[in-house]
């Protein structure tokens, strides 16, 4: 072995070896990480609604997985969210958990969890405009608007009941999801601020 080898196999190469496994670490820490925030904001008191699908805090913990992981990463950690509902945990307010979820008037909202996330993330990312002003308009473009259609799809479906009428029934849910979505831009915008390099979705 010539002398002109041993640098690419105990230098730079183990460099990045060590580099990229601290960096899997990192993205599998973050991952886990907001998959326990959209939990932990089942924890607040949920509004429950004629329609059976209640009004909680979880939409906004979506939100934030997309705009401060980015589409990918934000897009598991909802993924990792909604699996471990489908286990059987118990993360979704009121307590709710199993693969009965899936049957009820919820389950347009929680399939919709991941591809709200990635969209919220993907709107980040592209957008050139401050980050406070492109989480925002990330969290009402994917945590609102997307994520209303996979809602009222499914409220259409376990309901019985034509998509519009359906989609009358989300109007409740309209003005606290406004708020969440200005909450989502300003806490993004807060932690670019203090914290940096803990925004994944603006490397």
């Amino acid at each position: 072995m010539t002398p002109s080898v041993w640098p690419r196999l105990y230098g730079r190469e183990v460099g990045y070896n060590e580099g990229g496994t601290q960096l899997m670490e990192k993205n599998v820490t973050y991952i886990a990480l907001f998959a326990a925030l959209i939990a932990v904001l089942g924890l607040v008191p949920q509004i429950s609604l004629a329609s059976g699908v209640p009004i909680t805090a979880q939409s906004l913990g979506v939100m934030l997985c997309g705009t401060v992981l980015g589409a990918k990463r934000g897009f598991l950690a909802a993924l990792l969210f909604v699996g471990l509902v489908a286990l059987g945990l118990p993360l979704l307010s009121g307590g709710r958990g199993g693969l009965g979820v899936f049957a009820s008037p919820t389950v347009g909202f929680v399939i919709g969890f991941p591809i709200a996330a990635f969209v919220a993330g993907f709107i980040v990312e592209k957008t050139r405009a401050a980050i406070g002003v492109a989480a925002f308009g990330g969290a009402l473009i994917g945590g609102v608007l997307v994520l209303y259609l996979f809602g009222i799809t499914g409220m259409a479906l376990i309901l019985g009941k034509s998509w519009v009428a359906a989609s009358l029934l989300v109007t409740a849910y309209i003005p606290g999801d406004l708020i969440k979505a200005g909450m989502a831009g300003f806490i993004t915008q807060g932690l670019a601020k203090l914290r940096p390099d803990a925004v994944l979705s603006r490397p």
